[in-house]
């Protein structure tokens, strides 16, 4: 039995685009650009559910995309239940992993990254106990 839920609405953008895109979706949301502790990331207001709506510069490689993260107490059930529902692995890393949905569009399952309590709160249950 483990739990999971959407926690983060990630907007990614290339350097190149990053300032201007930054700007636009802290405007069209009508929120305050907060810097976080890693220079590639800034959060905008949360959403309903307590989900953050996180900017993130991706470097060159990456084409400007919106992905998820979906947080979870146990990473390898929850890539699991996803792998058998459709979505393939990506990549791994040593705490988390990226995923394509079964259209293709990439997610990432994280470990609990938020307040306990709003975890508790949000989460959705999977599993017979």
């Amino acid at each position: 039995m483990h739990r999971s839920r959407i926690a983060v609405v990630m907007i990614d953008h290339p350097d190149e685009s990053y300032d201007s895109a930054a700007a636009f979706w802290a405007a069209a949301r009508g929120s305050r650009r907060t810097p976080n502790d890693e220079p590639e990331y800034e959060s905008l207001d949360r959403l309903p559910g307590n989900v953050a709506l996180e900017l993130q510069r991706t470097g060159s490689a990456t084409a400007p995309r919106v992905h998820l993260d979906l947080e979870t107490d146990d990473v390898d059930a929850e890539v699991a239940r996803l792998e058998s529902l459709g979505a393939t692995v990506a990549s791994r890393h040593d705490t988390w992993a990226v995923m394509d949905d079964p259209g293709g569009l990439v997610f990432c399952v994280v470990p609990v990254f938020t307040d306990q309590d709003d975890f508790d709160r949000h989460a959705v249950t999977w599993g017979a106990p």
